[in-house]
Order: C-alpha cells, then sequence, then structure tokens
C-alpha cells in the first residue's frame, strides 16, 4: 500500500472507495468513507456535528458527483456521536448499525451532549477538560438519525457490483462495533476498533474481545485498512493496537491484583513508547473497565469522575 498523507479531507483509495479523514485523530476528528459504483452509494459513518458532515459531504460531491441525498446507505461502525451526529444530512439514506449499537444511540442524545457542555465550566476540572476537547464542536447543530435497519452478527449488501461486508465485532471500543470489509477491493473500514497514532479508549470491553477484533482485521487481508481515528494503516498499526491492549491488560492485572485503586494504578502504570501516542490519559478510563473487568462488576461507570481523573493526568 502506498503511503496515504494524513491530510484533512477526501482521498480515492481505490476505485470508487474514498476515505474522509480528520487529523489530528484525537476526541471527536473520526474518519468516515465513501463507497461508490455503478450509481449506487454507501457512507461509512458521519461526523461530530451537522456543519462538520456537511462540509464532508460537500467535498464529496465536488469529487464524485455524489450529493447528501444521493447516498443510499449509511453505515455506522458504532454508537460515538462523532460517527453518528450528522446522519440527518443524508435525508434518504437509510441507516444501517448493528443492534447493540442502536440502543447505545438513543442513550446520549446530541441534546444531553449540549446540555453538559454549557455547564461543562461549572463542573470543576472534569468540564475543563471536556470544554478542552470537545469546545471545537457544536452539539446544537446536529442532524441525528437513528438506525432503520439493524443487524446482529454479520450481514452483507451490495453497492452497484461491489459486496460489502458488515462484521460485529463487539463489544469492545463499544457495545456494538461493526467493521466494514470490501473484499473486492482489499479495503476495511474499522471503526474505533482502530486509533492509530492515538490511544483507544475501551468503554465496553472485554479487552479480549477487541483484541480478537484486531485478529479478525488482520484475516481479512485487506491492504487498505481505515481506522476511525488517525491515518490510513497497515497490518503493522493493527498489531501495535493489539500490543497496547495487551500492555494495558497486563499492568493494570498487576496493580489490581496489588490492591491499587483505579486512580493510583493509572497514574502508576508507564506507557513507554505508547506514551507518545495522542490522548495517553485514556489510560484511566481503560484501568476502569479492566478492573470492572476483572470483578464482573456491570454498573456503568462514573463518567463525570473518569472525565476528572483523565484531566488530573492530562496536567
Amino acid at each position: 500500500m502506498m503511503a496515504i498523507p494524513f491530510q484533512k479531507g477526501l482521498v480515492e483509495t481505490g476505485d470508487g472507495l474514498f476515505a474522509y479523514l480528520q487529523p489530528d485523530g484525537g476526541w471527536g476528528w473520526s474518519n468516515a468513507g465513501l463507497i461508490t459504483d455503478s450509481g449506487e452509494s454507501l457512507l461509512i459513518d458521519t461526523l461530530f456535528d451537522a456543519s462538520l458532515t456537511r462540509e464532508m459531504l460537500d467535498a464529496m460531491a465536488d469529487a464524485t458527483g455524489v450529493g447528501a441525498d444521493d447516498i443510499g446507505v449509511i453505515v455506522n461502525t458504532h454508537a460515538n456521536g462523532d460517527h453518528t451526529h450528522g446522519n440527518g444530512c443524508c435525508h434518504k439514506a437509510e441507516v444501517i448499525a448493528s443492534e447493540a449499537s442502536a440502543r447505545e444511540m438513543s442513550e446520549l442524545p446530541a441534546s444531553q451532549l449540549a446540555a453538559i457542555m454549557a455547564q461543562a465550566r461549572a463542573m470543576g476540572p472534569a468540564g475543563q477538560y471536556l470544554v478542552d476537547i470537545f469546545g471545537s464542536f457544536d452539539f446544537t447543530d446536529v442532524e441525528e438519525k437513528l438506525p432503520t435497519q439493524t443487524f446482529s452478527g454479520e450481514y452483507s449488501l451490495t453497492v452497484g457490483d461491489k459486496k460489502v461486508d458488515l462484521i460485529e465485532v463487539g463489544p469492545a471500543h463499544t457495545a456494538g462495533d461493526v467493521l466494514v470489509h470490501v473484499p473486492g477491493d482489499k479495503t476495511v473500514f474499522t471503526g474505533d476498533i482502530l486509533f492509530i497514532e492515538g490511544t483507544p479508549i475501551m468503554w465496553a470491553g472485554p479487552v479480549a474481545n477487541w483484541i480478537a477484533a484486531c485478529d479478525r482485521i488482520i484475516d481479512l487481508k485487506a491492504e487498505t485498512i481505515v481506522p476511525g481515528h488517525g491515518p490510513i494503516t497497515d497490518i503493522h498499526g493493527v498489531r501495535r493496537v493489539q500490543d497496547y491492549l495487551r500492555y494495558i491488560d497486563q499492568e493494570a492485572r498487576k496493580r489490581f491484583d496489588a490492591g491499587l485503586s483505579v486512580r493510583d494504578a493509572a497514574h502508576d502504570i508507564r506507557l513507554g513508547d505508547f506514551g507518545s501516542w495522542g490522548d495517553s490519559e485514556r489510560i484511566a478510563v481503560n484501568v476502569s473497565t479492566l478492573y470492572r473487568e476483572y470483578t464482573g462488576d456491570t454498573t456503568p461507570p462514573d463518567v463525570v469522575q473518569l472525565f476528572g481523573l483523565m484531566a488530573e493526568l492530562k496536567q
């Protein structure tokens, strides 16, 4: 695979396949994809707010002639808003997601996120951290659209003559992560199973599922791998994500067995080479999720507390 520069905008990765990239790949700056063939089109994910999504759709229209209302299908790789909040910008599109993602999508509407951000400055360090990472996005300008079709396991469809396989690999990053594989073009869009040059964040787990999801990507033998965040990558990038996941599992388990708290463990773990990745403070969420996995605790985490811990680690 030729190296593709990590620059903002649309890049053609194959015959009728495109990736839309958003540096620096940190919080909210997600990638998306477009598959076109024989007058049909499928969009893989939208962006964090409507204005960003409209900018992306305009770039796609300029390059391909496929306008927002020409897109027949959107596939959401998972439920996070930076991959779904622009769904409604494509008024005629069906929206496909895993059943687990569809359930999760309805739990945190953009209106609730906007309300949280409006109060963020009064929330102390956690709130300031939210402003720092999400202040560039306008959650009052969102065109949401929930899935119109769901599946579990695997689901295949066609875009013109191109076969597209949807492969559910969650729960991992979130409850219902999905890979989008275009076998004829040796391309896979991974959603947030892959963060490249950025720190993965494990909201759901278990960690073994995420590691297995990386193995599934490797087994597809794709030549072009488009991550949810960061530059287009190859098998080496997939293996590095696995390395990170295995490492933090080992390190968190040691500290769990030694009786350290989540906070103390997050401060204590040395990230080594992984510390150069963006948003390394996400170790706080990852340790919290791993600790809950170790104890079988299925209660939701205290998200405000975790954002406060990330703010502490960021300093």
